[in-house]
């Protein structure tokens, strides 16, 4: 890619699941102004250490920033085993980075479409699931563990996220796809200490259709819980409340709301708010703070262009000092 305008071009007009493919080769840009990127999920990681921000999302890239402002990359981050489950060149999608215990954590969910797990309806189900790739550095490469499968074989999972509960154990955080159980669930699923498998079976947190502010119209128009769960992402207020962001669809509109948790656990009950906390055709969220301590999400922007879905990130201040998470206005580095 010879110019940033060239690169949009480009971008704009490839359909989402391409975005999610690894790209084999890419140019790597400088200094590129962060609403230029072109990027669904942006999760970003504030590393102390480097005194550098890292973002990743769908299609499994990894942008450097010192300042939030101006981005370096793509660079290619994560290696998988072609041998494996995800075959050759898996897509990814929803990528996040964490850091716990020394060490650096890629959660990301991989997709071979060359392998047909079910059939639902009209629905072809592929092989996707939630995995996780370690690091030493923030920056990778980012290479696979001990387990080759953190999830059944059987189930389309995704979105997987990362929580330390009141436990202690950790646990990944994703949804089952409601392509399959046609009524998208929540779920939580212990992991190993060292993140390097998961133990035991994943247990239901909520489902889509607790959800009051996501609706959808059915067949014959009439009005409906929407069905689908994504982008989970964990929190606790100044309070010491354990919350969940997580993003659905208000009819035609992709937008993020916020549950609560009565007992301060992943066990729940889980409490959904009455309204959702982004504006319409925003979500995906993932909350970090600043080199500096000022708490920020992460979202991505969602419309559509001559059926082309365009995915742009964006910083919404945020406020946590209450019992509640506060969203305010959109943030300009």
């Amino acid at each position: 890619m010879k110019n940033h305008c060239l690169a949009l071009v480009i971008i704009l007009f490839l359909p989402l699941a391409t975005l999610a493919q690894q790209p084999r080769t890419r140019e790597v840009r400088k200094n590129v102004p962060l609403d230029s990127i072109i990027l669904s999920d942006p999760a970003i990681l504030a590393d102390s250490s480097t005194q550098m921000y890292y973002m990743t999302g769908t299609g499994g890239m990894l942008w450097k920033s010192k300042d939030l402002k101006s981005w370096d990359g793509p660079y290619k981050v994560a290696e998988t085993d072609p041998n494996s489950w995800m075959g050759p060149n898996p897509m990814i999608w929803a990528a996040e980075l964490h850091a716990y215990k020394d060490k650096f954590y890629y959660f990301g969910t991989f997709t071979n479409r060359a392998v047909k797990i079910d059939t639902v309806g009209e629905n072809i189900i592929e092989r996707r699931a939630s995995h996780i790739l370690v690091s030493d550095k923030p920056d990778g490469p980012y290479v696979p563990m001990q387990d080759p499968t953190y999830l059944p074989a059987s189930m389309p999972t995704l979105d997987g996220t990362f929580w330390v509960d009141k436990d202690g154990k950790p646990y990944m955080i994703f949804c089952h796809e409601w392509l399959q159980n046609g009524n998208g669930t929540m779920e939580k699923l212990e992991l190993k200490p060292d993140l390097s498998g998961s133990i035991g079976t994943g247990e239901i947190l909520f489902r889509a259709s607790d959800s009051p502010w996501s609706r959808e119209k059915d067949k014959n128009g009439n009005d409906k819980p929407n069905k689908v769960t994504d982008g989970p992402y964990l929190f606790e207020t100044e309070t010491g409340r354990l919350g969940m962001i997580w993003t659905s669809w208000v009819y035609s509109d992709y937008t993020q709301g916020v549950a609560y948790s009565e007992s301060g656990t992943l066990d729940g009950p889980w409490i959904q708010e009455k309204d959702p906390i982004t504006p319409p055709n925003f979500g995906h969220g993932m909350l970090f703070k600043t080199l500096e301590g000022k708490m920020l999400m992460s979202v991505h922007s969602h419309r559509s262009e001559n059926g082309r879905t365009i995915r742009i990130p964006h910083l919404f201040e945020i406020d946590l000092s209450g019992d509640k998470l506060v969203a305010g206005k959109l943030y300009q580095p």
